[in-house]
This record gives structure tokens, sequence and C-alpha cells, in this order.
């Protein structure tokens, strides 16, 4: 914009000075015209110089006042212009860094969005994951309500039973108590599933054992030491005849139900086959254990009947 104006000034100030050339001329050229007609062309032209140099002076002095107004102008402008492009400048710097800063926050928003993203898609796997889960823990809730009602009704039914038996436990106990008492009566014993009898006079080997047949029983059988030590006591320190001997085969003894004897509770040096010592006696000696012995059969001596339930 500056130069436009400039060249503008340049045109303005040649066209004066080709108007002045132009006066000039035609001034000098009328002066030559008059000069040959009248005799006093010479002072008068001589005059018309000296107005001419001065009116020339004088729009010397007004075109150089003008190129200065120009110039002044033209400075002016080119201030205005540095002033303007000084603001560009720092407008230019400051969009600049506004770009960057824009920039920046983009690249910023950027890298958020795609966290976001990573972010949304992990969520969603996780929210998939617990639905299958949620799913999954809601069918064994489901069975296990299933399954706890079924519990309910079985343990309603087992105390049901539970119940039954309960009452059919203490009947039978109350008749057991019953029986027991009857069989007391009559001389008998329980322990153990087994009812034993003691007898209360003395009679050979061959005698007891009927009597016990005639009972609906036999000669006892021990087979443990539990067995062993609840005879020592229902004996009460008498000798009796036990179910063992060794009539059949001679050092094999067997108990009257045809079983052989397994674990036997003799005493010290028995059985000896003294004589004729068939039958098993218990009581002999003074140990409350090992206390069997081999005698005659045709001794007499009270006897235990031994009949299983």
């Amino acid at each position: 914009m500056s130069l436009s104006v400039y060249e503008d000034l340049i045109y303005f100030e040649e066209l004066n000075r080709a108007d002045r050339d132009e006066i000039t001329v035609v001034i000098y050229e009328s002066s030559d015209a008059v000069r040959g007609l009248d005799p006093d062309t010479e002072v008068e032209d001589a005059n018309m110089r000296r107005k001419v140099a001065l009116h020339h002076t004088q729009a010397d002095i007004k075109g150089s006042r003008r190129y200065r107004l120009a110039a002044v102008g033209l400075g002016l402008l080119c201030v205005l212009l540095l002033t303007a492009i000084t603001v560009l400048w720092i407008q230019l710097n400051h969009l600049t860094a506004e770009r960057d800063q824009l920039q920046t926050s983009y690249s910023n928003l950027a890298a958020e969005r795609h966290q976001l993203q990573t972010s949304y898609t992990n969520l969603t796997a996780e929210r998939h994951q617990l639905q299958t889960s949620y799913t999954n823990l809601t069918a064994e809730r489901d069975q296990l309500q299933t399954s706890y009602t079924n519990l309910t009704a079985e343990r309603d039914q087992l105390q049901t039973s539970y119940t039954n038996l309960t009452a059919e436990r203490d009947q039978l106990q109350a008749e057991r108590d019953g029986l027991q008492r009857r069989l007391s009566e009559l001389g008998w014993v329980y322990f153990n599933s087994s009812l034993y009898y003691v007898s209360n006079e003395k009679k050979n080997w061959t005698e007891s054992r009927d009597d016990c047949r005639e009972r609906g029983s036999d000669l006892v059988i021990i087979n443990s030491r539990e067995e062993q030590d609840f005879i020592n006591t229902l004996r009460k320190g008498q000798r009796v005849w036990t179910g063992l001997s060794d009539g059949e085969t001679e050092g094999v003894w067997k108990w009257v139900d045809g079983s052989e004897l397994i674990t036997g509770f003799w005493y010290p040096g028995e059985p000896n086959s003294y004589g004729d010592e068939d039958c098993g006696l218990y009581g002999y000696g003074s140990d409350p254990v090992k206390n069997w012995a081999d005698y005659p059969c045709n001794n007499h001596f009270f006897w235990i009947c031994e009949k299983r339930i």
C-alpha cells in the first residue's frame, strides 16, 4: 500500500514540473513574438523573465513543500505499516502458540479418547464376564435351593423316622427291661446279646448240659476276654462247668456247638489230661483270667448255661 502512494506522489510532482516548463515555454514564445513588434520589448521582456523566474521559484517552493508533505505522509504510512506488521506478527505468534496448544490438547484428547475406548472395551468384557458369572451363580443358587428343599424334606422325613425309632427304642427298652426282670426272676442274666443262667445245684458235665438243653440253651461258650471277665463275676467264686470238651478226640478241644477252641484261658500246666479228664472246668486256681482246667466229666459242679438271642 505504501509503494502505491509513493508512486502517486512522484507522478503528481512530475506532472507539475511539466506544466511549469510548458508555461515557461509559452511565455518565452510570447515574448519573442512581441519583441519584433514593440520597441520597448526588452524592458518588458526583462520584467517578464523576472516574473517567470519568480513564478518558477514559487512553484519550486510549493513543489518542495508538497514533496516534504508527501515524504511525511509516506513516513507516517510506513510507521503505521510497521505498527500493523508488528501487531500482526504478535497476533501471528499468539495464534501459533494457541495452535500449538490446541494441537497438544488435541493429542491429549485423542490419547484420552483411546484410553477411554480401551477402558470401555475392558468394561464391556468385564460386564459380559460378570453377566456370565451372574447367570452361573443364579443357576447354582437355584440348584442349591432345590437341594436345600430336598434336604429339608429328607431331614423332616428323617426327623419323623428318628422320632418313630426313638419311640420304638423306648418301647423295646421297656420291653427288654421287663424281660430282663422276668428272666432275672428265673435266674437268667443278659450280656452282649446272650442270656446266662447259673445253676443253684451241682451235677456232672452231661447232666448239666441236659439241664441247659431243657431250658432251650446249652453250656456256656467263651469266645473273648470280655466274656471271660463277665463269667468270672457271674460264678461268684464257684467252679462251674463250661461247654468245652475233648471227648471226641483226645487233645482236640471243641465247644458244644462243634467249633474248635481258638483262644483259651487255661491255668498254667492245663490241660494235662491227667486220667480221664475230658471236660472243661472254669474257676480252677485263684487267677481271675487264666483259670481253666480239664476235669473228669463225672465230677459234680455248678454249671452255666448260655442262650444266644
